[in-house]
């Protein structure tokens, strides 16, 4: 019994090993054997895309622009969309295509707001160019951009309040590419007294732009020795008629009227000042700069009667500016702050190429971080136009500095967001606005 179970063992073994060494089955007629399939790979992830073609993917800045189309400043407004429109151009053809919102500021604070306050919070711009007027500037700033950290830019608001807004302060939002009126008062005074006036009335519009002129004024008019006999404040929005402040203004037998407001209240009152034998002598602004004005009263009235604004330097970045406006639109630029509103749009645009080449997202912040750094010194120096942006826009891509030289002048922020320009001396000659000299305060005034 027991060789019977070794038997049986040996035979069970002996038909496995038979059964491992057996061909496999062959697949029923009419069938192919299953092609053997490889080994299943991980997918590989996608390359890394080269740094040029990040490059091409920044994203368009989108700038509001607050323009008086309407309103006291209206004469202003188309000129300064067109400087702004002129600025995207040039971009546009170096390589970096921005959007512009426009707005109309009306010249009044209250729908300013408003149209600020669409444009930040359902256009969503990253940065905000504007306003002219000071009154309009500030509470645009207060009430919109700084508690909205969008950066305002302001292209022609001179009110010395800007300076040190409180609003403001440790924000950082608020910046303007014209000089304060803390330079431009003191020119005037020296105006005042180099045409040998010794008593000045100054009517003015009764904001922060008209204000601060007025105060900064009369400070540096009376320590020269001048008289200022009355200072009168008119409404900011125009009136029919302007006779009680002139009135007003002609007690204590003035040399002279000095014109602080815009030009839809100076073509008024000017003309009924003429008219009624109050002044024949007069004493002009950057707000009273003005082709409406000549319209109103007449050339000759006007004629050799000189005042101040913002001037822009005599570099190769205003004569680059001029060439193209004029190729662009058939004419040199007529009106103040154009170059300013140019300059604003371009350090705005620069601004948000260079932090998005920096990796940061486009945003009000990042603009805002960036301004100083496109536009102060350190860099490779960049002009406008064309070239002068293809040039700035390769070098921040290729992560150099630079350092934009504007059509208005150095547009080197401080830490208020300011800029020094020179002072220009303008006259009424031949019923157009001539340029006569363009001055720092402590400069002495050459009007021949």
């Amino acid at each position: 019994m027991k060789r019977l179970s070794v038997v049986l063992a040996v035979l069970s073994i002996f038909a496995l090993v038979l059964s491992a060494c057996a061909p496999a089955a062959a697949p029923p007629a009419g069938e192919q054997p299953a092609a053997e399939q490889p080994a299943e790979q991980p997918a590989e992830a996608p390359a890394e895309e080269p740094a040029e073609e990040k490059a091409m993917e920044i994203q368009p800045v989108k700038i509001g622009v607050m323009i008086p189309l309407t309103g006291a400043l209206s004469e202003f407004g188309p000129n300064f969309q067109k400087a702004a429109e002129l600025a995207q151009k040039h971009l546009a053809e170096a390589g970096y295509e921005i959007e512009l919102v426009f707005g109309d500021t009306e010249t009044n604070a209250i729908p300013a707001v408003e149209t600020a306050r669409q444009l930040v919070e359902v256009e969503g711009v990253h940065a905000l160019v504007g306003a002219a007027a000071s009154g309009v500037t500030v509470p645009i700033a207060e009430s919109v951009t700084i508690p909205n950290q969008v950066p305002q830019i302001s292209y022609a608001s001179t009110s010395p309040l800007i300076t040190n807004l409180p609003a403001d302060e440790g924000q950082d939002f608020l910046f303007r590419t014209a000089a304060s009126d803390a330079l431009q008062g003191v020119v005037l005074a020296s105006l005042a007294q180099a045409q040998g006036f010794e008593k000045v009335a100054v009517l003015y519009v009764n904001n922060p732009y008209g204000q601060g002129l007025t105060d900064v004024f009369k400070a540096n008019f009376e320590e020269m020795g001048g008289t200022v006999t009355a200072a009168i404040p008119h409404d900011e929005n125009p009136a029919p008629t302007y006779q009680a402040e002139l009135a007003q203004a002609a007690e204590g037998e003035p040399d002279a009227l000095a014109a602080i407001s815009y030009p839809g209240h100076a073509t008024v009152y000017l003309r009924e000042a003429l008219e009624a034998g109050l002044f024949d002598q007069f004493l002009f602004v950057d707000g009273t700069k003005s082709m409406e004005i000549v319209s109103a009263v007449g050339a000759e009235p006007l004629e050799g009667m000189c005042g101040t604004a913002g001037g822009s330097e005599e570099t190769p970045s205003l004569d680059l500016f001029n060439q193209a406006y004029e190729a662009e639109y058939g004419e040199l630029p007529p009106l103040p702050f154009m170059t300013n509103t140019y300059d604003a749009v371009v350090i705005a645009a620069l601004a948000a190429y260079e932090a998005q080449i920096q990796g940061q997202e486009l945003s009000g912040v990042a603009v805002r971080d960036h301004l100083r750094s496109v536009a102060n010194p350190g860099g490779e120096v960049v002009t406008p136009g064309v070239e002068g942006m293809r040039k700035a826009l390769q070098l921040l891509a290729e992560g150099q500095e630079i350092n934009y030289e504007g059509a208005a002048g150095s547009e080197d922020f401080d830490e208020f967001g300011d800029v020094v320009t020179p002072i220009e001396i303008w006259c009424y000659e031949g019923g157009e606005l001539v340029t006569k000299q363009l001055v720092r305060p402590g400069e002495a005034i050459q009007l021949d």
